[in-house]
């Protein structure tokens, strides 16, 4: 029996602000997903959006060589046609429940990220690696092209650096990472956790109305033209007006700046 799972915490922090930490465990082997984990982070993930109080998710894999270092071969090897579509597809559902999530998504990341592992990361609001992360995108070495939420990278590092990692499945580390876009901080290890409370200081102190807004509109900006995504906004812009939410804490800023 396999002890691979998908865990779940809520933490509350000091100032009271509900965190969810979400873990890919698959002890051995590098926290690949096969298409009952893909179910299972699926399900963890819209089960633990469903709470009013929740202010982010932190996704990370378990121990210090692997995010998720893809899906699995053998698994995938034994496909046929039919079975490809529905295994690709909870694949997908599993990233796009990051994708919806009402809250921001932070992807905390060690060692490999590959494949459909980085595809997960794509998914994430931010990501931030420790500096022994590795990242790619191998999927045509093994007979198949890169799909589902490998269609997010033109919008995080360009057409050109797409076309290279998708053409040759070469891995990249984690200064390449930053440099190209894919990901926001590169830290030490000791310091990754530290990073990620940073990003959770500032989102647990803004409006959680206001952050639940902006995380909606930035995915309909995702697909929207300019133009519709410009009046996309200037409705959000006037729904934050339907509580008292704006309202008091503009009166506390002015308060403070006199």
């Amino acid at each position: 029996m396999s002890d691979a799972q998908i865990a779940s915490e809520i933490r509350t922090r000091p100032d009271g602000s509900c965190i969810a930490w979400i873990t890919v465990d698959n002890p051995g082997k590098i926290n690949i997903l096969n298409s009952q984990l893909c179910i299972e982070l699926r399900n963890v993930t819209n089960d633990v959006s469903r709470n009013p109080d929740l202010r982010a998710i932190v996704l990370t894999g378990a121990g210090d060589r692997a995010f998720i270092g893809g899906a699995d071969i053998r698994e995938m090897a034994a496909l046929d046609s039919d079975s490809a579509a529905t295994f690709i597809t909870v694949l997908h559902e599993a990233c796009a429940a990051f994708r919806f999530a009402p809250v921001p998504v932070i992807a905390r990341i060690q060692g490999y990220c590959l494949g459909g592992g980085l595809e997960v990361a794509a998914s994430c609001d931010m990501r931030v690696t420790a500096e022994n992360g590795v990242f790619g995108m191998p999927e045509v070495r093994v007979g198949i092209p890169s799909v589902i939420e490998a269609a997010l990278l033109p919008g995080l590092i360009g057409w050109g650096k797409t076309r290279e990692m998708l053409y040759t499945g070469a891995s990249f580390d984690a200064a390449e990472a930053r440099a190209c876009g894919l990901v926001e901080k590169v830290v030490s290890r000791e310091d990754l956790d530290a990073a990620v409370e940073t990003w959770l200081d500032g989102i647990c102190a803004s409006s959680p109305k206001a952050i639940r807004a902006q995380k909606a509109l930035i995915s309909k900006w995702q697909e929207l033209s300019l133009e519709a995504a410009i009046q996309a906004g200037i409705v959000a812009f006037a729904d934050s007006y339907r509580s008292d939410e704006p309202k008091k804490l503009m009166q506390g800023f002015i308060n403070r700046s006199r």
